[in-house]
């Protein structure tokens, strides 16, 4: 509406709180500017630092060289790569599909009972 000037409400209300401080920092700033603030405006202040700078020695860390381009394993040697996994019966691409068995093998869902093999 035109008394919102086309604004939703909290839009509008953000906007008359910017305004209203932005008026208060210019009333305050113009009476810092003449003078007429309640602080003393002869009063110096002077405060000195000091710093104390501390050098700082760099710390080294080994690192153990990495490879990426080849799958070795733990003492260095080079894994064979691993083939589809495939039921021990039937020969059938099980992938993770396939059911491990107490027996250490692993079969698909036809064979994975043990009446089955």
């Amino acid at each position: 509406s035109a008394a919102t000037m086309n604004m939703c409400s909290k839009c509008h209300k953000d906007m008359v709180l910017k305004e209203e401080q932005a008026k208060l920092a210019a009333s305050s700033i113009g009476s810092i500017v003449n003078g007429s603030s309640s602080s003393n405006a002869n009063e110096s202040v002077a405060a000195t630092v000091n710093v104390q700078v501390n050098t700082v020695e760099p710390k080294t860390i080994s690192v153990p060289p990495l490879s990426f381009g080849s799958s070795l394993g733990e003492n260095g040697e080079v894994k064979p790569k691993e083939g589809p996994k495939r039921c021990n019966s039937c020969n059938k691409r099980v992938g993770l599909t396939g059911f491990n068995c107490r027996c250490g093998n692993l079969f698909c869902a036809v064979h994975r009972y043990s009446d089955k093999h």
